[in-house]
């Protein structure tokens, strides 16, 4: 039978307590930090500057708000008056813009805040047309001529002063750089009051290039050293027009024409949920994937023709050519919350299966502790009788072996460290009969080594 004090029970619940809180702890550590950093739910409204009403831009901004309405999320539409007006709310964040369409090269510096691009979607070319009774090969042979290159703060006159400038032709000069612009620049030309117009946008849509090609005494600027423009402004890039491009019927032109075309770029600030970035990505490949006389199919959207930085949800897009697993095939509603339980439960797991798994030999390992603990106390009972003693200090270390003892009975075991429990209770009888007989335990007295080691109780 078990003596009466000696307590041997199935689980030591201090012990357990002591092994699972921590590891309980640290698993609603990684709770909170997986619910404090996960991805919120995706916004439903999203605000979008485009363009004046009727515009090009504000026509494919329509597009956008019927494709992204398949996914229950609102786009709300607000006019502007061009690319410089969306940059500028885009970059005021009491604005409240999420996206615009903002033409490569307008802003200044390297600094662009938080906004980021998802890419190029459409040309914007630059289309010059001037009076002449013979073909004006170089654009420095405009100096000295009445040019429109648009009012202060529009797109088309921050283009135009670009690419006057490289033909050292600036304001101040004797040129004359006038602020007409679009239709109101076109009436001009028509009634020889300017010599040139800089045309950007929908007042260079191709039917106005058709009808003005038709126009007697008025011609279309070829951008003969277009590769030279490109390689001076990183914004423009070369488009080739073929012959009859604009009219087969009357073949016009008559010949390929080149021009220059910056992007518009998809701009958006760096904090735009993932699974909206993946949406309006594939929006884009709806809207300006297909072929026209300016551009191939599949060659917008483009993550390399813009200058404002990749957003790098749109350049995981690119590089997969896909949304994610869950967007794919469920609901967007329903892969946001699935996606979102994943970035919840997937650290818990990561924590959780492998703490399981050691948890175990943890608990065993706390409870052999104990028992090593009273080992220790027992040898230096042991090593301070090795020497003589007296009749004080062999009680005194008595008494502490009653100390240790008593600690070894009154501690809860579990059953499946019991044999430890009385190997060691053995040991410390042996120690205390050594004290009690007052003999020495050096190898000279005993003729040969002496421990607990080999101490086996005859019973």
């Amino acid at each position: 039978m078990l003596p009466k004090h000696l307590k041997i029970v199935t689980v030591s619940w201090w012990a357990l307590m002591q092994t699972v809180v921590p590891f309980l702890l640290l698993a609603a550590l990684a709770i909170w930090g997986a619910v404090h950093f996960m991805s919120a739910a995706p916004p439903r409204t999203l605000t979008l500057s485009s363009g004046p009403k009727d515009s090009a831009f504000e026509t494919i901004a329509q597009r956008y708000v019927k494709i992204l309405a398949r996914s229950g999320i609102k786009l709300n539409v607000v006019e502007s008056e061009g690319s410089i007006e969306n940059l500028k709310r885009l970059s005021d964040r009491k604005s409240h813009v999420d996206i615009g369409f903002v033409q490569s090269g307008l802003a200044q510096n390297d600094d662009t805040g938080d906004l980021v691009s998802l890419g190029g979607v459409f040309f914007q070319p630059v289309t010059i047309f001037y009076r002449s009774p013979k073909p004006v090969l170089r654009m420095s042979d405009f100096l000295s001529q009445r040019i429109a290159i648009g009012p202060e703060g529009s797109g088309t006159r921050f283009l135009a002063l670009a690419l006057l400038k490289l033909n050292e032709i600036e304001p101040g000069g004797l040129t004359q750089l006038l602020d007409l612009e679009g239709e109101e620049a076109r009436r001009a030309l028509l009634r020889k009051e300017v010599d040139v117009i800089f045309l950007t946008g929908d007042s260079a849509a191709p039917a106005t290039i058709r009808e003005m090609l038709h126009t007697e005494g008025v011609r279309l600027f070829d951008f003969e050293r277009a590769d030279a423009y490109v390689r001076r402004i990183p914004y423009f890039h070369k488009l080739v027009v073929p012959a009859g491009g604009f009219d087969l019927g009357e073949d016009l032109p008559p010949t390929e024409i080149n021009m220059l075309a910056p992007t518009v770029e998809m701009v958006v600030h760096s904090g735009l949920h993932p699974a909206l970035v993946d949406l309006l990505i594939e929006a884009a490949t709806e809207v300006h994937g297909h072929a026209s006389l300016l551009q191939a199919a599949g060659q917008f959207p483009s993550p390399t023709m813009r200058l404002f930085p990749l957003d790098t949800e749109a350049a995981r897009f690119y590089k997969s050519g896909d949304r994610s697993f869950m967007y794919r095939y469920l609901p967007f509603w329903l892969a946001s919350l699935v996606n979102r339980a994943i970035v919840v439960f997937v650290p818990i797991l990561v924590v959780l299966v492998p703490g399981l798994r050691f948890l175990p030999q943890l608990y065993r390992w706390r409870i052999n502790r104990r028992i090593h603990r009273r080992y220790g106390e027992l040898m230096a009972v042991e090593r301070e009788s090795l020497g003589t003693l007296t009749e004080e200090r062999r009680a005194a270390l008595l008494d502490r072996l009653k100390t240790i003892e008593r600690s070894v009975i009154a501690r809860k075991i579990p059953g499946s460290h019991a044999e430890q429990l009385y190997v060691l209770r053995e040991h410390i009888a042996f120690v205390r009969e050594s004290l009690a007989r007052g003999a020495a335990l050096s190898p000279e007295s005993a003729g040969a080594p002496v421990s607990s080691a080999n101490y086996h109780p005859s019973g």
